[in-house]
């Protein structure tokens, strides 16, 4: 580990970039979002915190974090106390979940009830609202008692841990209020809520239907049970949230060699599935492949419910795509299509943008409530001279025909990895968040790492080979702030940073962070693998991460500006106990609390639930470590960051 500098210069940052994009140097660093005018740097005063690797959270002073939901809480009046040793199924589905990731904080008017959700949307509350949060996996070394290590957690488990697995996985509603005592859940309302893989849902879009979503449960291939792999996601307008399947892979087990379809036996081991993943398939045999090779089909998709109505169904849109979603954010502006911009998480996958056939149009909420369902979904291609395309993926155009194995629609949106490599599309460093500045209208894509791309493989947008620090694309559609057009099928685009530190060495992993002054980066404010993004009120960027540790120091949040001279200037602003990493920033809407999930704490080397590296956050000796959300706010109760 290289010492980090005190003031790295502009000449050393550009000297760092010129190492680092030797591919597309012209692309470079070009503030294409930026203004010359020092338009958020202003509202980040906050005392930046350092880097450090220990067993707690760590803020800036001024602002505190209440502990605001725990794996294992109750999400009903009346529960006894969280004993996980005595957990069953039936009581993880009334508790919160494991591993909290994607957050969404919807507002509730007062004046309205469950079914109006556009209006409880509009009224900004941002003191009482319902948190939707992901559950994205589960660990069960670290939920249960008597396993040796992660590994030993798939083979010899009892259908009791499984079934609390599988209730522990999902999505929570939970309603929330700021008390005189901080943020605190309310147990007796009546949108609080599970959805588990026990979960009724609709299949709609260009797939429902296809014969390869039918399963011996399900002739129709338009219902399934349940969600999983839950990581990122978005929110809606018209009061509707969607959650993302991500590595839903890793729930199947069986070999991909063994599937009487080849095409299926392709498609299964694009994902991971194989004979040594966890052994759910032998306590629910669904998710054995050898038993239902098609119940994988019915996974991977994004996931839109309404937390206002608690009796509604979820539905998964297959018009998205079907991958290892990170999320999907939408951009909606009314009279225009709406856009959904999303990540696939895996080396050498693609970026994705979803446009709407019809329009959005404020206050139609049966209208807008299809706008996920029909239209078009497209793969980014960055090109060397900083401009892009979108392409399309539609059945019967360029090589998605029957001659390369498409069917119809459904082909390509099931085996929507296939279709985008065919079009063309540029191949990244594993994609994640993409989210659009509310402010300057500009898109950021979220770039974690690939330390399987080589020196023969380097592109433009992705510059270095084994990228073990990541990086942070910017796309500008066409049009000026505010009035871009996002579906438009061409785009230019600039590298916003690339991550790791200024001063490092190895120039594959040295960071660099804009054109701004010299010293404006402190010897804590770079970072590396950015993972979920948010924007503050202000338009400022806020990037979680998840990797830090191999830098030395842990996971956590750092602010930056967007315009002006402390563009892509991060600011150290939270910090993760050891083992965890910061999901889900998300704030509410007066910018006056930030919820973030910490999740996987205490997690790696041989920490176990019997024998944990620490206890967050209870510290409590008959406890685990439980994964957490925290509500962070400043307590003299003005906007965070300023």
């Amino acid at each position: 580990m290289s010492k980090e500098p005190k003031n790295p210069t502009r000449r050393a940052l550009f000297k760092a970039l010129g190492a680092a994009t030797a591919v597309g140097a012209t692309v470079g660093l070009l503030p294409s979002c930026g203004k010359k005018r020092d338009s958020g740097a202003a509202n980040l005063s906050f005392a930046e915190i350092p880097h450090a690797l220990d067993d707690r959270h760590h803020l800036p002073v001024g602002y505190n974090a209440d502990l605001l939901l725990r794996w294992g809480d109750p999400l009903v009046p009346g529960a006894t106390p969280f004993d996980p040793r005595a957990l069953t199924p039936r009581e993880q589905e009334r508790r919160f979940g494991y591993n909290n990731d994607f957050i969404a904080y919807m507002p509730l008017d007062p004046g309205a009830g469950p079914g109006e959700g556009e209006r409880h949307c509009k009224s900004r509350n941002s003191t009482r609202g319902l948190l939707c949060v992901n559950h994205e996996y589960t660990q069960p070394h670290l939920m249960f008692s008597g396993y040796n290590d992660e590994h030993s957690a798939t083979r010899g488990v009892s259908a009791q841990h499984v079934a609390v697995e599988q209730a522990a996985c999902g999505h929570s509603v939970v309603e929330i209020a700021k008390t005189d005592n901080g943020w605190r859940p309310v147990l007796d309302s009546p949108y609080n809520r599970r959805i588990t893989l026990n979960t009724g849902m609709e299949i709609v879009g260009p797939a429902a239907g296809d014969r390869r979503l039918c399963t011996g449960a399900d002739s129709s291939g338009k219902r399934v049970l349940g969600t999983v792999g839950n990581c990122a996601g978005g929110k809606t307008p018209w009061g509707t949230v969607l959650i993302a399947e991500e590595g839903f892979g890793g729930a199947f087990q069986g070999d991909p060699d063994a599937v009487a379809d080849p095409v299926e036996a392709r498609n299964h081991h694009a994902f991971g599935i194989s004979p040594h993943n966890r052994n759910w398939g032998e306590y629910d045999r669904r998710f054995d492949i050898s038993v239902e090779s098609n119940e994988p089909n019915r996974f991977g998709w994004m996931v839109e419910y309404d937390p206002y109505d608690p009796s509604s169904r979820p539905r998964k849109l297959t018009g998205l795509g079907r991958f290892q979603h990170e999320g999907f954010t939408l951009v909606c502006k009314p009279g225009a299509p709406v856009v959904a911009y999303g990540g696939d998480d895996d080396e050498h996958q693609f970026v994705y943008r979803f446009v709407s056939s019809g329009i959005y149009r404020p206050g139609d909420h049966t209208q807008n409530r299809q706008l996920l369902s029909e239209g078009t979904l497209y793969a980014a291609r960055f090109d060397a001279d900083g401009s892009g395309r979108w392409l399309p993926l539609l059945f019967g155009q360029g090589p998605l025909t029957p001659e390369n194995g498409f069917r119809n629609q459904a082909d390509v949106l099931i085996d929507t990895r296939r279709a985008a490599a065919l079009l063309g599309a540029t191949p990244m460093d594993r994609p994640e968040d993409v989210e659009t500045n509310p402010v300057n209208d500009c898109t950021y894509v979220m770039l974690t790492k690939n330390k399987k791309r080589k020196h023969g493989d380097i592109d433009a947008a992705n510059p270095r080979p084994r990228n073990v620090a990541g990086h942070v694309l910017e796309i500008v559609p066409p049009g000026k702030k505010g009035r871009r057009d996002h579906s438009s099928n061409r785009f230019k685009w600039n590298t916003f940073l690339l991550g790791g530190n200024p001063n490092a060495e190895d120039p594959n992993e040295r960071g660099a962070y804009g054109q701004q002054s010299p010293g404006a980066i402190s010897t804590h404010g770079w970072f590396a693998n950015p993972d979920n993004v948010a924007f503050d009120p202000k338009g400022n960027m806020w990037i979680a991460t998840d990797g830090c540790e191999r830098f030395g120091f842990h996971d956590g949040l750092w602010a930056m500006a967007t315009e002006g001279e402390m563009r892509a200037a991060p600011k150290h602003f939270f910090g993760c106990p050891r083992g965890a990493e910061v999901c889900g920033p998300e704030f509410t809407p007066d910018g006056t609390t930030l919820f973030v999930a910490v999740q996987h704490p205490a997690d790696g080397g041989s920490s176990t639930f019997d024998h944990p590296m620490h206890r967050w956050p209870d510290g409590d000796p008959a406890l685990p470590p439980r994964p957490s959300v925290l509500a962070i706010y400043r307590k003299d109760g003005r906007v965070i960051g300023s």
